[in-house]
């Protein structure tokens, strides 16, 4: 009996959420609302989280992605996915990265807007608006601030399953 022989790659299950390619795209949408306003990895890893998750933040939109358990813990996987997306776009020259002393930085390019202003689905209006309320609320924050905003808020953001599941473990 011959067996036919698939490539590794065929076998992997596809991921529709949260590739490199969705989190470099999201990217566009939050360095175009910036501006000429640079950011660093680590501050593009947070606007990603508060981008999707929207809701979390007190009197921020609804957010884009669902309400998962422990949803906080994204933060600790998205740094490689992210990287890899910025640098998709970057191969693209959609964005551009300058190394300056405090790290490596990131903004728009002249490519940018018109590029995301081709996309007109639901969900790039969607990114259209949080991005501009991203950069609204939270741009001019200074990176320390923008951190213990993060810090201070990260257990909360996915443990209100975690007190529903107590809940219901309660015998009453």
């Amino acid at each position: 009996m011959v067996q036919a022989m698939t490539p590794k790659h065929a076998e992997r299950e596809p991921r529709p959420f949260n590739s490199p390619l969705e989190c470099g795209l999201r990217m566009l949408f939050v360095l175009s609302a910036a501006k000429e306003r640079p950011s660093d990895l680590q501050r593009l890893i947070s606007y990603d989280y508060l981008l999707v998750h929207s809701g979390d933040v007190p009197a921020g939109p609804n957010s884009l992605h669902p309400s998962v358990p422990f949803r906080s813990s994204e933060l600790l996987v998205k740094r490689d996915l992210l990287d890899a997306g910025l640098n998709q776009m970057f191969s693209r020259e959609l964005i551009e990265k300058t190394f300056e002393p405090s790290g490596i930085l990131y903004r728009s390019t002249n490519l940018t807007k018109p590029f995301i202003n081709l996309l007109r689905s639901e969900y790039a209006a969607a990114l259209r608006l949080r991005s501009k309320w991203l950069i609204d609320r939270f741009g001019a924050m200074h990176d320390s601030e923008l951190a213990a905003f993060m810090t201070t808020n990260i257990g909360r953001w996915g443990a209100e399953f975690e007190r529903l599941s107590a809940i219901k473990d309660l015998e009453l």
